[in-house]
């Protein structure tokens, strides 16, 4: 069950930090299904893949709902459009845990983009002095979702799914 949360709690934060905007708004993805692979160093999290099914209402919509999550719990989240892509500052607070990041998002959200991300932690239970980590997300459209898909499903590894626009449900697994 913990690694479920955990996993959950990914999740939470990829659609947090792929979802909200605010200076800027990201390009919206083509439709379809798109494969997200999600790659740490810095953390005990594994390599995570996940695949998501998507079109222009849900992309909106991620952005729409997320984005009053994200001000409850991140006092800055900017992204800027760059001259390659876009660049995403934020400072957020969860469970006692303060996370500043910076991430460097490039692609043309058609076929492939990546987003990396160098964040900084400190505080939490352990009380920790700070954790560094690394994360990027390589995503890739692999066609037409699957015929038991619906737009806003997210298949996690195991085959665990879920749908973004369950985000109250989302919220509720994020520790206070």
């Amino acid at each position: 069950m913990t690694r479920k949360l955990a996993l959950l709690g990914s999740a939470v934060c990829f659609v947090l930090s792929a979802g909200s905007a605010s200076a800027d708004d990201l390009p919206v993805r083509k439709a379809g299904l798109w494969e997200l692979k999600m790659v740490r160093s810095g953390s005990a999290m594994p390599e995570m893949t996940m695949q998501h099914c998507t079109d222009e209402t849900v992309d909106k919509e991620m952005n729409n709902n997320v984005s009053p999550m994200a001000k409850q719990i991140c006092a800055k989240q900017d992204i800027k459009k760059t001259a390659t892509g876009y660049v995403s500052d934020s400072e957020c607070s969860v469970a006692g845990i303060s996370t500043t990041s910076h991430a460097e998002i490039t692609g043309d959200f058609n076929s492939a983009y990546t987003v990396k991300t160098s964040s900084h932690a400190q505080g939490g239970a352990a009380g920790t002095a700070g954790r560094d980590t690394t994360m990027t997300l390589e995503a890739k459209w692999l066609g037409a979702c699957k015929p038991d898909q619906k737009p806003g499903d997210i298949v996690m590894p195991g085959g665990f799914k879920m749908n973004v626009r369950d985000m109250d449900k989302l919220k509720a697994l994020l520790p206070k």
